[in-house]
């Protein structure tokens, strides 16, 4: 159960990189809205009054077109919340260079102004500052793995030099690379443009920007997947594994695309093996589930 759950503004006054614009955002139905420029934090937490709680920002997916905000964002912290869990939904802003000077950094400035906000707020929350992660499923799978990868690459205002690097990542059917054989294409042109220069792709499969310093990460992927390749995320556990990063993979046989916190078919939970690989990293208190 949820002890409160509040909706905030991700930034106090002008919001960077954004420019006038009068497309208003636009709910799709199904848990599904496209059109975001004004940015916000969805704030999950549970009931339970413990002290330094874990954290987790949770990036939905949709290809850099729409926020899949419902199974891919508030079900999840919920679920979060049950676990003793803070988390916190991260509306983030859709890419489109009608509305943003750069739109290519975009979503990465709110995912470190996510952290940002959650390490400033974390004793008013009851957060250790030092156990927040960042969660994210497909494209979200990609923001999430580019701040946990790029965190150095430092696209906000930081007058306070709050470190920016999440402390772990739990990734969910990510988009990872961006190279023609493996990415999801529309994510791709979505984000950095149907013209992008080699330099640019590297830059953002996170696969090729992984080093020891990378947060230790989960991996959920079904090896059907039509939409995101599998090997997004095999490719990004053998860096991790290369560079000797803490990590942990699970692979269905089948699931598809999408499938969120509930894999339908198969009656093994990922979630709770993700709370498990959890408790064993001490990344949060509790009992590993039996």
């Amino acid at each position: 159960m949820s002890h409160a759950q509040t909706t905030i503004p991700l930034y106090d006054g002008i919001i960077p990189n954004n420019k006038p614009t009068t497309k208003p955002e636009t709910n799709m139905g199904n848990g599904r809205i496209a059109g975001v420029t004004t940015p916000t934090l969805t704030v999950y937490l549970p009931e339970k009054k413990d002290s330094f709680l874990t954290a987790v920002i949770i990036c939905p997916g949709g290809g850099y077109a729409r926020l899949a905000t419902e199974h891919e964002g508030h079900e999840v912290a919920k679920t979060f919340n049950a676990k003793g869990v803070a988390a916190f939904v991260l509306k983030y802003r859709i890419p489109a260079d009608s509305s943003m000077n750069n739109k290519e950094i975009v979503p990465l400035q709110d995912a470190e102004r996510a952290i940002q906000l959650v390490r400033e707020k974390a004793k008013e929350w009851n957060i250790d500052p030092n156990k927040i992660g960042i969660m994210g499923f497909s494209a979200g799978g990609h923001l999430a793995s580019t701040l946990g990868t790029h965190f150095n690459m430092v696209v906000i205002d930081n007058p306070k030099n709050i470190d920016l690097r999440p402390d772990f990542m739990i990734l969910g059917y990510p988009v990872i690379s961006f190279a023609d054989s493996l990415a999801h294409m529309g994510s791709r042109e979505n984000l950095i443009g149907k013209n992008a220069s080699a330099e640019k792709i590297k830059l953002f499969s996170n696969e090729l920007q992984i080093t020891a310093q990378t947060p230790p990460t989960f991996l959920v992927h079904a090896a059907d997947d039509k939409t995101v390749k599998v090997e997004n995320t095999i490719l990004f556990f053998e860096a991790l594994q290369k560079n000797k990063v803490p990590s942990e993979m699970h692979i269905y046989e089948k699931g598809g695309h999408g499938f969120g916190l509930h894999n339908p078919t198969t009656k093994s939970d990922w979630f709770d093996t993700a709370i498990n690989w959890m408790v064993s990293n001490k990344l949060m208190k509790g009992d590993a589930i039996k």
